[in-house]
């Protein structure tokens, strides 16, 4: 009865999929985002928020956010607390702009409550049809080179260079040589189309980050944690600030990036998955996923590019973020074992599913300078400035400039230009 009930629901035939394909996709996708637990809890604790609780307000807000996609959206896509938007929230709205960090989350109450009326209206739509064809492409480009080199530093393969920004890892470190032969076994596995081959990779990944002496096994035995310090988190925000200045800087800057970031991220996954029915659905539950976390005690969760990952292994509906939910709430039990699981084991799946989506590259015009070169912008600052955000605020910027100096005023729409000034006044309010 309850298999026939989730075959109505998430409609598994009409998706080219089956429960199967979508538990093993929804499971991929968890073990590829879930270090966000152990990361996002210890960057919210600089804001004064404790670890154990950070860790808890991690697990439900993913829990709750994954589970709101699957269902109101339909789609393989998570929602977690994202990176770059964690560190706003901290080094930004708390450490910056001097917000306690219960001020911070009625911040994120107010910026979820702008981003869902722009979600729930048709200003979606209005931004949507505003951005150009070239930067929506050049977003997915931009993300997949980013999730390319995420998966590159967690593989060690590249690091912080003496005489350069990024050089090549040290190739005699067990870790690398680790991380090399996962990669191996899984292109093989990829390309063979082995079934649940990224879950087999990680499987593979773990025993042989174990055979190179690489897990901490000292770890299952770490067992004792709290659950006391997350009372005084849950729906601890205040909004003792709400006349100041610095709050409403707060709130304007990070509803920009919520917005922006997830009408790209959005889009990007939608179109991986060719069903861009779907896009308008998921901006709601994004929105209303991200006004949560308010409540829940972290910064806002997005549309994780990681997603990609169950995309990328037959994720095809919302059953698929609905399983990676459930074992976000499963996880808070078992936070030693996830741990166990090596960041050289991880590496390989994101590499390539960010070559996978520098294949929308060839959907850029490069015939027209004022058309490409801002996409360019766009796909080269994401990964360069470790920011989703600021990399599709640059391309922003430069498009209407570009098309303007070419005398191609027409192709530029008033909210493209307004969302374009508004970025622009958002680097503004970061100088001051």
């Amino acid at each position: 009865m309850l298999r026939n009930f989730f075959t109505r629901r998430f409609d598994f035939e009409r998706n080219g999929t089956t429960i199967k394909k979508e538990m093993l996709a929804g499971t991929v996708s968890f073990f590829t985002i879930v270090y966000i637990i152990a990361v996002n809890s210890l960057i919210l604790s600089e804001a004064g928020i404790p670890v154990e609780a950070g860790i808890i307000a991690t697990i439900l807000a993913s829990f709750f956010g994954c589970v709101l996609m699957g269902i109101l959206g339909n789609a393989p896509i998570l929602l977690v607390p994202g990176m770059g938007i964690n560190a706003l929230f901290v080094y930004t709205i708390v450490q910056s702009l001097g917000l306690s960090w219960q001020e911070a989350l009625a911040v994120v109450f107010t910026s979820g409550i702008l981003f869902s009326i722009i979600a729930f209206t048709r200003l979606s739509d209005l931004l949507s049809r505003a951005i150009p064809h070239a930067l929506k492409e050049a977003i997915t480009v931009g993300l997949g080179l980013f999730l390319t080199l995420i998966g590159l530093e967690k593989g060690g393969l590249v690091t912080r260079g003496e005489n350069s920004m990024i050089a090549l890892g040290n190739l005699g470190d067990p870790h690398v040589q680790a991380t090399l032969l996962t990669l191996v076994i899984t292109l093989f596995l990829f390309m063979r189309n082995v079934k649940a081959n990224f879950l087999l990779s990680i499987l593979f990944g773990t025993f042989i980050a174990y055979l190179f002496g690489l897990l901490d096994m000292h770890e299952l035995k770490n067992t004792a944690f709290s659950f006391e310090p997350y009372k005084n988190v849950f729906g601890a925000m205040s909004f003792a600030s709400m006349t100041s200045l610095a709050f409403w800087i707060a709130v304007f800057s990070l509803t920009m990036v919520l917005v922006f970031e997830n009408i790209g991220l959005v889009h990007g996954h939608t179109a991986m998955l060719k069903q861009p029915e779907k896009y308008r659905r998921s901006l709601q539950a994004n929105a209303l996923s991200a006004l949560s976390c308010a409540f829940f005690g972290t910064s806002p969760t997005v549309s994780t590019v990681e997603s990609a990952t169950g995309i990328a292994a037959g994720g095809r509906t919302g059953f698929t973020a609905v399983t990676a939910g459930v074992l976000f709430l499963a996880s808070a039990f078992f936070i030693p074992v996830i741990k166990l699981i090596p960041s050289s084991a991880i590496a390989p799946i994101l590499m390539i599913i960010g070559a996978l989506m520098l294949q929308h590259i060839k959907n850029i015009e490069l015939n027209d300078f004022s058309e490409w070169f801002p996409a360019f912008v766009i796909i080269v600052m994401i990964p360069f400035t470790y920011s989703i955000a600021d990399g599709i605020a640059f391309g922003f910027i430069l498009y209407p400039l570009l098309k303007i100096a070419v005398g191609k005023t027409k192709e530029v729409s008033v909210p493209l230009v307004t969302v374009s000034l508004l970025f622009l006044m958002n680097f503004v309010f970061h100088i001051i």
